[in-house]
Formats: C-alpha cells, sequence, structure tokens
C-alpha cells in the first residue's frame, strides 16, 4: 500500500541503524579541491586514486556496514565501469554529485572526464525505452528531457559522500547513477516492463569498457 509513487522520496533510503547509504561513502572531494586552490595537484596530492582519511577507518566512523564491504569489493576487483540504480525517476546523472562551493545545493561542478560521463550518461539515456520515448511524461517538476534525459549530479542536488564520486577518486571507476522510473517501487506486474526498458541500457552500457 505505500508503494508506486505516492511514498516519497525519503521511503527505503535509510538502514536499520539510520544510515542513508547514498551519502554514507567518504568525501573525497573536498580533499582534492582543497588541495587544488593551494597548487599541490598533481605533484603533492594525487587527483586519482586518492587514500580514504584516517578519520573515516576508525571504529566509531558513521559507517554502515554495507558501505565498508562494498569499498572492499571495490579494492579487490579493479572495476572501470559501473552503475547504480535508483527509482523515482527517469534520468541519468552523472559526477560530481557534490558541489563544489559547499553551500550550494545545485552548482554544475563537472569532472575532468566530464566528455566522457556524458557520453556513458548518453548511451543509456537514449537506449532507454522509457527515457526515449515519445510519450514520456514527467515524473514530477524536472523536465529532463530539455538534457537529454542526462544532468551533472550536483547540478540536480548536492550529494555529500556518494558512491559515484567515490568511485572515481579512489578506485578510477567511471560510475553513473540510473534513475530508473518515475515508479520508485513498482509491483510484482510492472517488473517485466521495467526490464523491458533497461535491457538494451544495460548491454550498451557494459560495451563502452
Amino acid at each position: 500500500r505505500q508503494g508506486s509513487e505516492l511514498s516519497g522520496w525519503a521511503m527505503g533510503r535509510w538502514t536499520y541503524e539510520g544510515i542513508d547509504l547514498n551519502h554514507n561513502f567518504a568525501d573525497l572531494n573536498t580533499a582534492l579541491w582543497d588541495a587544488e586552490d593551494n597548487d599541490l595537484v598533481p605533484h603533492e596530492f594525487p587527483n586519482h586514486y586518492i587514500p580514504i582519511p584516517e578519520y573515516y577507518t576508525f571504529a566509531n566512523a558513521t559507517v554502515a556496514p554495507e558501505t565498508r564491504a562494498v569499498i572492499d569489493w571495490m579494492q579487490r576487483y579493479p572495476f572501470v565501469l559501473s552503475a547504480n540504480l535508483h527509482g523515482g525517476e527517469l534520468v541519468v546523472t552523472y559526477p560530481f554529485d557534490m558541489t563544489r562551493t559547499y553551500w550550494k545545493a545545485q552548482e554544475l561542478t563537472p569532472t575532468a572526464d566530464d566528455g566522457v560521463f556524458r557520453w556513458l550518461a548518453t548511451v543509456y539515456a537514449t537506449s532507454n525505452l522509457a527515457m526515449a520515448s515519445e510519450e514520456r511524461r514527467l515524473c514530477h517538476y524536472d523536465d529532463f528531457t530539455r538534457f537529454g534525459n542526462i544532468i551533472n549530479g550536483a547540478n540536480w542536488h548536492t550529494v555529500p559522500g556518494s558512491m559515484n564520486d567515490f568511485s572515481y577518486l579512489h578506485t578510477n571507476c567511471f560510475e553513473i547513477t540510473v534513475e530508473l522510473s518515475c515508479d520508485k517501487f513498482p509491483h510484482a506486474s510492472e517488473l517485466p516492463a521495467e526490464w523491458e526498458n533497461n535491457r538494451e541500457s544495460l548491454l550498451l552500457y557494459m560495451e563502452q569498457v
């Protein structure tokens, strides 16, 4: 009864311990940008494979076991391409997810590989049946069709500690977020249609490796 499009953005975001996994990865952006502002990159501070801050590794740090497990997984396997799947919108977002100006809720914040990220996002969006449909409707109030159904994550809304930014800065993996459907909690009967909407997109995206 809670499902479908009526549940709101917050439903399903937090773990049992009350941690939002979408904001739970180490913030490596701030360290990089501070180093850039002080002309320390790349000779004194790296612009890739940025180490995890010590505070984040402490036993009492607010890091979910799920987050630690994903980081361990990333460090064991050298992924180069990734996507995480969300619901509640129809759009593909790409890093950076966090605004460079810390007090801004929205700000275009591209990476040094912006062209590659825009290409990856476009490959997914243009082959997604729901996004590419001429009958595509707005999910809420943002008209992403104006941008080809892709957007820089920070230019939509800032997300400190996102997995996309962490993957890119810590492991050199190019990761995007796919908002799969207006319906955040589709009913079981709707899942076959959701699979058809995304099947070709997923295959084409993987081929970009």
